[in-house]
């Protein structure tokens, strides 16, 4: 059993307050009008000191293990997950990327801002020929001088046009496959970017998403986080990333269990509570061990990770574990509410529907057990062979 310290007890306490109290409120008019997370709610977090928990201090975040940023963002995530994504994406994203392996001057230069909530990095990695085949990336970078030119597109880049900063990966040269590939940091601002329509999505309301045209974009050479040939490195950060989007899935789950547990026991047909009708206790059973399974999975890797990157068979088993699990328990909490599962007013169909999302985002289930598998066994699979 993995017991949290009584800090990371009050961290929590004080997490599900601000949470609750802030942005409980607010979840499902943001979701109405897809409403993106404003930038001065984001610098209330970094206040707080709620925002950038593993950063370093020196680079203004809070120096804690991974595991405290992950109580932080599941019960932002349990309540409003459109507030729980900047504190995903710097505590789990892209700026980790930079905290572990950028130079000290891009440490420099690119963590405080996101620390402060003055920014928010998202990842750009898929395009409309290379989504779970993220090494078929067609986006080029070519080194001139003292910058790097960039042409290409993106797609599926969530926060694409909302971001103020992308982590670009690019390939640098003609060597096929993750050999190489790089990373290259561009502001959302600079000339020759452009972005395409917001899309409209199922779920994910608010975080932005859209097409990314990089024409002749030149950015400085500093702004290289990872050179071409390092992609393993890029995988090592994708593990961060996962129990990120597992733990988004562990608090809707979570969320979902609580809300359905206390419905069951008010609900009344036939003369008495529902959760008197045996049915209704093996759907409810089984939500509970769900959740329970995907909770120890979860912080399994976290607490092995500690301020740096989990075990990637680990990361991957939570990951896909924890990706069907909330939408078999979302989808089970919709039936457990009858008629009222299916209203905007019980907020549950929300949570179904960013459980869908997290499901396909970082990584599908299906390319996660091809993962599991080649850690698993110590050897490499070629999907295109």
């Amino acid at each position: 059993m993995f017991e949290l310290t009584d800090e990371q007890q009050e961290l929590r306490k004080l997490a599900r307050k601000v949470a609750r109290d802030q942005y409980a409120p607010l979840a499902r008019e943001w979701d109405k009008n897809r409403t993106h997370f404003p930038v001065e709610e984001r610098r209330k977090l970094a206040e707080l000191g709620l925002l950038a928990l593993p950063i370093p201090e020196e680079y203004g975040g809070g120096g804690r293990p991974l595991i405290d940023a992950l109580i932080v963002q599941e019960e932002f995530a349990r309540v409003n997950s459109l507030a729980a994504w900047p504190i995903f994406e710097a505590s789990a994203g892209p700026a980790r990327v930079i905290h572990l392996f950028g130079t000290e001057e891009q440490k420099q230069k690119f963590l405080p801002p996101v620390a402060a909530g003055e920014k928010v990095i998202a990842i750009c990695i898929s395009e409309p020929d290379a989504g779970s085949a993220a090494t078929d990336v067609k986006t080029k970078a070519r080194i001139e001088g003292d910058e790097v030119v960039i042409d290409g597109m993106k797609r599926w880049c969530s926060g694409g046009g909302v971001a103020e900063q992308y982590l670009v990966y690019v390939r640098f040269g003609a060597t096929p496959g993750g050999k190489g590939m790089g990373a290259v940091v561009v502001d959302k601002d600079t000339p020759g970017l452009t972005f395409g329509p917001q899309e409209e999505l199922m779920g994910h309301r608010g975080v932005g998403s859209a097409d990314m045209f990089f024409d002749n974009v030149r950015v400085p050479l500093e702004n290289v986080i990872i050179p071409e040939g390092g992609f393993n490195k890029l995988f090592t950060a994708f593990s961060i990333e996962r129990l990120g989007n597992s733990t988004m899935c562990l608090a809707i789950a979570q969320e979902a269990l609580a809300r359905t547990a206390k419905y069951v026991e008010e609900r009344q047909q036939f003369g008495k509570d529902i959760v008197e009708f045996q049915a209704i206790q093996i759907g409810l059973a089984d939500m509970v061990i769900a959740v329970d399974a995907a909770r120890l999975l979860i912080y399994r890797a976290a607490m092995g990770a500690g301020s740096g990157a989990p075990e990637q068979i680990e990361a991957s088993i939570a990951k896909c574990f924890a990706n069907e699990m909330v939408k078999k328990v979302t989808d089970l909490a919709i039936q457990l509410h009858g008629g009222y599962g299916y209203s905007e007013e019980y907020e549950i169909e929300r949570m179904h529907r960013d459980a869908v999302g997290w499901a396909i985002a970082g990584g599908t289930p299906a390319m996660q057990r091809t993962r599991i598998v080649s850690e698993y066994l110590g050897r490499r699979f070629d999907q295109r062979a």
